[in-house]
């Protein structure tokens, strides 16, 4: 009975005692617990893939997602091809391309009818001839017709790969119309496609004209050079004959003999 009353004493004891024993053992508990430790992950370069290093070797390693990855192809600048739309003769800008890789400009296609060419001079070549120079349109063309006001003859007609051709003789205020043909048809004359003829003097009488003028200034230069320098030669000659009487007989004297 006195041992069940002691275990009765001992018991109340400790439940008063409790609150103040209960942050004494959190914090004691808290601090002989072992520490938290993850797992550290390597990447190894050589085999491109993840392991954990507290895995065994029969472990299968973490899978890992790879980043896609993008490949930028940086190539050299393409350049526009050296195409000269006025210039006759020459390789097509279609043959370039397919050569060189480089870029033409745009082209209607050969079902469309042509845009219209663009006249770039009209120049008298010799006494009764008249040379047209015209630039290509940007477009399928199969060959050019000339067509001259008044003329009964009708138009001329012109290879796609040329950009001038002989007009025969015109005169003064005559007016002169390329045009651009296809399967598909004619281009229609334009401002730009059609020029009036204002010179009546050939090629050959200019070239005649600019030999008269290129003689005058010739000629009036010798003059001017030669007149210089008989000036100068009579400049010389006078100093000479001074300088000579001034040299003469010192025993002779105006004033008597000494």
């Amino acid at each position: 009975m006195t041992s069940l009353f002691g275990n009765l004493a001992v018991l109340l004891l400790f439940l008063k005692a409790w609150p103040f024993l209960q942050p004494h053992l959190f914090t004691h508990a808290a601090s002989t617990a072992p520490p938290v430790t993850h797992r550290r992950i390597t990447f190894n370069p050589d085999t491109d893939e993840d392991y954990d290093d507290d895995y065994d070797n029969h472990s299968p390693p973490p899978e890992v997602v790879q980043p896609a990855r993008t490949t930028l192809l940086r190539g050299e600048p393409t350049l526009f091809c050296s195409y000269d739309p006025c210039s006759d003769s020459q390789e097509p800008c279609a043959q370039l391309k397919e050569r060189t890789g480089c870029l033409c400009p745009g082209v209607s296609g050969a079902d469309e009818i042509p845009q219209p060419p663009r006249i770039h001079l009209l120049q008298p070549i010799s006494k009764g001839e008249v040379e047209v120079h015209w630039c290509a349109p940007s477009s399928v063309v199969t060959k050019y017709k000339v067509l001259i006001e008044e003329r009964a003859e009708g138009p001329l007609f012109f290879g796609n790969d040329l950009r001038r051709g002989l007009v025969g003789s015109l005169e003064v205020g005559k007016m002169v119309c390329v045009e651009a043909v296809n399967k598909a048809g004619s281009s229609a004359p334009t401002d730009y496609s059609c020029k009036r003829y204002d010179r009546a003097e050939s090629s050959t009488d200019s070239m005649g004209l600019h030999w008269v003028i290129g003689g005058g200034v010739a000629l009036l230069l010798l003059l001017i050079i030669g007149a210089v320098v008989l000036w100068r030669y009579q400049v010389y000659r006078k100093a000479k004959r001074d300088s000579s009487d001034g040299l003469g007989n010192p025993s002779y004297s105006t004033e008597g003999t000494l």
